[in-house]
């Protein structure tokens, strides 16, 4: 049977919604020849209309009651951008079972719930897409579905999370502390009143989820990743990384290791080098190295109204014409089981430990041999400044190794009673 539309209904009208909207609006002509025919918002549900979206939305389209639109008949793709988990993944699993194709751009439901949600798509036999779940702008999700995926994906490491890179830019570019550059961030906007799932690596923690399932084909297990924030990089903790060629970045990073996959969030020291260590401000970035595409790089805004809405319209319109061709992109989820992953004591990395020590003599020595005993290797050591209160500060590079041994030898070291306080430790990136 022809059609002479598709129909959309959007959940959710905030800075997503809002965007995706403006987003199908504007280009609503060019998007008619693309496809074939118009796609038109035909209802949007939102629990509160009495903001100032600065969008005009017909008051025919506005409703408050999310089942005109998971349960209407004339609508054809669901776009969910409430976000959490409830009750948007109630009303996404209802417009599925109501056989509608559905765009997300909640990032946290489909790390903790998009197994499910997959799985039902599969037996209702309609499309799921989420690529502005991950990166705003940047395609990455369909990079690792269609154009990589013929490869062995060995590593995918990003930076993943806006706000936390515009954090750690600031203070790099002028020495100030987290808390200055944290209160200026949540006044221009770019931090939410509660920062916690930005700072302290959660939202990256979603994203790194959702893409190592596509890239190595296993679902992850969300709870088993390890997170780390940025709460306690400090000036000195910067200004050391850039003395010694370094940049500091919150990275997401998931490698194969032989039967396990090692997935985890923190801050890290990245080489100037890098391309990543020269991703700024609100812009995200992934690196991913492939056995037949080697190292390929994708950089672009990670959110905001405008990049996102891009990403979540780019997914409409792919569900739009396989609405039109009777299609499906492919099978929903292709993983195969739950991956294995390696806790972070096995984990092997260089690291960044800075200290605070009794300025006596000995003491450096003392505490170079406890290393030695745990089997920790010492790369190199910077001693830099006088003494102030008794106390002087310590900068050590460790050559590559277990975690464990690390934090054993911290252990110890706490024990000899001339470590005033071990400031930050951090992970070293080649």
């Amino acid at each position: 049977m022809s059609r002479d539309e598709i129909r959309v209904g959007i959940l959710g009208f905030g800075i997503v919604g809002g965007g995706t909207y403006e987003v199908l609006c504007r280009n609503a002509e060019s998007i008619r020849q693309r496809v074939g025919v118009p796609v038109r918002v035909v209802r949007i549900a939102d629990i509160d209309w009495s903001r100032d979206r600065g969008l005009d939305v017909p008051e025919e389209l506005q409703t408050t009651d999310a089942a005109e639109v998971y349960a209407a008949d004339d609508i054809d793709i669901v776009v969910e951008t409430i976000g959490g988990v409830s009750p948007a993944s109630d009303f996404v699993l209802a417009a599925i079972a109501n056989g509608k194709s559905v765009v997300t751009s909640n990032k946290e439901m489909m790390a903790k719930r998009g197994a499910e949600i997959l799985d039902a798509a599969a037996a209702a036999g309609v499309d799921v897409e989420f690529e502005g779940a991950v990166g705003g702008t940047i395609p990455i999700i369909r990079a690792l579905k269609e154009s990589l995926e013929a490869n062995r994906i060995e590593e995918v490491t990003g930076i993943l999370n806006g706000t936390t890179n515009y954090i750690l830019t600031r203070m790099t570019e002028e020495g100030s502390d987290y808390a200055e550059v944290l209160a200026d961030a949540q006044a221009l906007g770019y931090a939410e009143a509660d920062p916690t799932n930005d700072v302290e690596g959660i939202d990256a923690k979603y994203k790194i989820a959702i893409l190592s399932a596509i890239a190595f084909g296993h679902r992850i297990s969300y709870d088993e990743i390890h997170n780390e924030g940025i709460t306690k990089i400090s000036a000195a903790d910067i200004d050391y990384a850039t003395e010694m060629g370094y940049a500091i970045k919150l990275l997401a990073t998931a490698r194969r290791d032989t039967d396990r996959l090692d997935v985890r969030v923190h801050p890290a020291l990245v080489p100037k080098s890098h391309p990543l260590a020269q991703v700024n401000g609100v812009f995200n970035a992934v690196w991913v190295v492939g056995d037949a595409c080697d190292q390929v790089m994708l950089y672009g805004r990670g959110a905001g109204a405008l990049p996102t809405g891009s990403a979540v319209a780019g997914d409409i319109l792919d569900c739009a014409r396989n609405i039109l061709s009777g299609s499906r992109s492919r099978v929903p989820c292709t993983c195969r089981g739950v991956a294995h992953l390696m806790p972070m004591e096995d984990v092997r990395s260089r690291n960044y430990v800075r200290m605070r020590v009794k300025d006596r003599p000995g003491v450096l020595g003392s505490i170079a041999t406890i290393f030695g005993q745990e089997g920790v290797s010492i790369e190199s050591v910077v001693q830099r400044g006088g003494s102030k209160n008794g106390l002087t500060e310590i900068v050590w590079i460790m050559h590559e190794g277990p975690e464990r041994e690390l934090h054993s030898a911290l252990g110890a070291i706490g024990q000899l009673g001339i470590v005033d306080e071990v400031c930050s430790v951090l992970r070293v990136i080649d």
